[in-house]
């Protein structure tokens, strides 16, 4: 009995194929991940979602604030007299959640998808040969 690990890429006696087959698309997949069209789609990703999810807490943080310390301002009369200004910031905040899915699904359709479809397509045969998950 021999204590030595075989190689990463040593298919193993049982099944030589599946393993050789499994290391070459394990080894695709990574290549793909370092490509500079997958880097560049995370990237673009990160580009929206970062500065949009911290814009969504900033003017969530301002809302709560302001209703926390600035009560006189937040309970401002603007249109007759159940509507103020904490109400409408309130609703502002569907508005905006709704406004960022739409924009991100703009965003999505015309910048990560298109790369996104051209990488599952090259990546496509290993995909179907040996399952979602290689």
């Amino acid at each position: 009995m021999s204590t030595d690990t075989p190689a990463p890429d040593a298919p193993s006696p049982a099944a030589p194929e599946t393993a050789t087959s499994a290391a070459s698309a394990a080894d695709r997949y990574l290549a793909m991940q370092r490509s500079d069209e997958f880097v560049g789609l995370r990237r673009a990703l990160r580009g929206f979602v970062f500065p949009m999810t911290v814009a969504f807490f900033l003017w969530y943080a301002l809302y709560v604030i302001l209703s926390a310390y600035a009560r006189d301002f937040m309970g401002t009369r603007l249109f007759g007299s159940n509507i103020n200004v904490a109400l409408v910031f309130g609703l502002l905040q569907f508005v905006s959640t709704f406004l960022i899915a739409w924009l991100y699904s703009r965003f999505a359709d015309r910048r990560l998808d298109p790369v996104a479809d051209r990488i599952r397509a090259e990546m496509g045969e290993v995909t179907h040969e040996h399952g979602p998950r290689g």
